[in-house]
């Protein structure tokens, strides 16, 4: 990077865009990396460091390039049903539910998440290459969206105005606790799993969620652009006794790895449908009654018995040497290609390398024997079970 200042250009149409925390980083001593047009940590330090404080400590993670669309109005429940696979109007007002959004093929377009913050107002948080994408095709969703009339539903992106932090790891719940009000406190210990609830964190408004990428227990904190420097700064004021370290993108990834979480652009794409990625759970073809975009096709991957009886599933890698597959290696059978890698690298907390990767159904069991083509040589893995790693409860 030759800028030590951010230009004010979250709301431009330039091709680098930077977050409200990037002068932030810049002075941590950062190195930055491009993610979807966007600017971002890549680490500080030493990434396998940032890796092991939030298993054993805790992480502090700047996630404001992701999207944040609000849809509002009577018919907002309505609405995401027809435009998202699941059924998110049965979600409870301050719980939060993982979706996908489809095309009518039944190619993912994003995997998201979706909050219901009151009866009649949901927030959806797309992915960061995908926000401008999701955000148009919720738009043209509605202009074609019959259960109700115009007036229903209103859609507003709010990502250009909101930064997103994220605390991760063991030691998460008592930092967060220690920057709301005692009165609140309640608030923080209390929340559930993927449930959300409105506090004031160093003395500014913010939407609290117990959700992450990592693996980890853990916080996402919503928060205006303007109050996202000094919530960072209290964050680690108030990490500084437990263990809490700036982490940036290649911890991120390979903390989600070893939890098994997919990353859109590796695991998802518009290429493949829920099914293939194990994900058919998530697609509510039973629960609706009305029609949503995708259904035909989504209908027609499950009878077809996709990412099950034919075609290709995703699937964990062990390796039972110590090279490491990575992005789009190989996978073979008796030496003839039988999938291929989407993610891999050491695990640093397992001590072994990991991947996920598509292979053939018949190949696709626990227990399997496969190689994988590391540069013209075939390293041995064995197919095992999502996730790798799975934190003490």
């Amino acid at each position: 990077m030759t800028e030590t200042t951010a230009p004010d250009t979250a709301d431009s149409d330039s091709t680098q865009r930077f977050t409200a925390l990037y002068d932030t980083h810049a002075e941590l001593g950062a190195s930055f990396t491009d993610f979807g047009g966007w600017q971002m940590p890549l680490k500080y330090g030493s990434e396998l460091a940032e890796h092991r404080a939030v298993r054993a400590t805790a992480g502090l993670f700047d996630l404001s390039h992701m999207g944040e669309i609000e849809v509002t109005g009577p018919q907002a429940g309505a609405f995401l049903d027809h435009a998202l696979v699941g059924k998110l109007s049965a979600i409870a007002v301050g719980k939060a539910k993982y979706s996908l959004i489809c095309a009518e093929d039944g190619g993912i377009i994003d995997d998201l998440i979706v909050y219901r913050l009151a009866e009649e107002e949901y927030l959806v948080v797309p992915n960061a290459g995908n926000a401008a994408t999701v955000s148009s095709e919720l738009a043209t969703r509605l202009a074609g969206f019959t259960g109700t009339d115009a007036d229903g539903v209103t859609l507003t992106d709010v990502s250009a105005q909101t930064s997103l932090i994220a605390v991760q790891g063991p030691n998460a719940e008592a930092i967060v606790r220690a920057v709301v009000p005692a009165e609140q406190g309640d608030s923080v210990t209390g929340l559930r799993y993927y449930a959300a609830v409105r506090v004031t964190a160093a003395g500014v408004p913010v939407l609290l969620a117990r959700t992450g990428y990592t693996g980890e227990d853990g916080f996402e904190l919503f928060v205006a652009n303007d109050d996202a420097a000094g919530l960072w700064g209290a964050l680690r004021t108030a990490g500084e006794e437990h263990g809490l370290v700036p982490c940036g993108l290649a911890a991120r990834d390979s903390l989600r790895l070893e939890a098994g979480m997919p990353l859109y652009g590796n695991e998802l794409s518009r290429d493949r449908t829920p099914f293939a990625a194990g994900l058919g759970g998530v697609v509510a073809l039973k629960s609706k009654e009305n029609d949503f975009v995708g259904r035909e096709a989504l209908q027609a991957a499950k009878d077809a018995g996709e990412g099950s009886t034919g075609g290709q599933r995703l699937v964990g890698l062990k390796g039972l040497g110590r090279r490491s597959a990575r992005s789009h290696y190989a996978v073979l059978a008796d030496g003839a290609q039988v999938g291929e890698v989407t993610s891999g690298q050491p695990s640093p907390t397992l001590g072994f390398p990991v991947a996920m990767a598509y292979v053939d159904v018949a190949r696709s069991e626990p227990g399997t024997r496969l190689d994988v083509d590391l540069r013209g040589k075939a390293e041995p893995f064995e197919v095992v079970a999502l996730p790798f790693y799975r934190r003490e409860q």
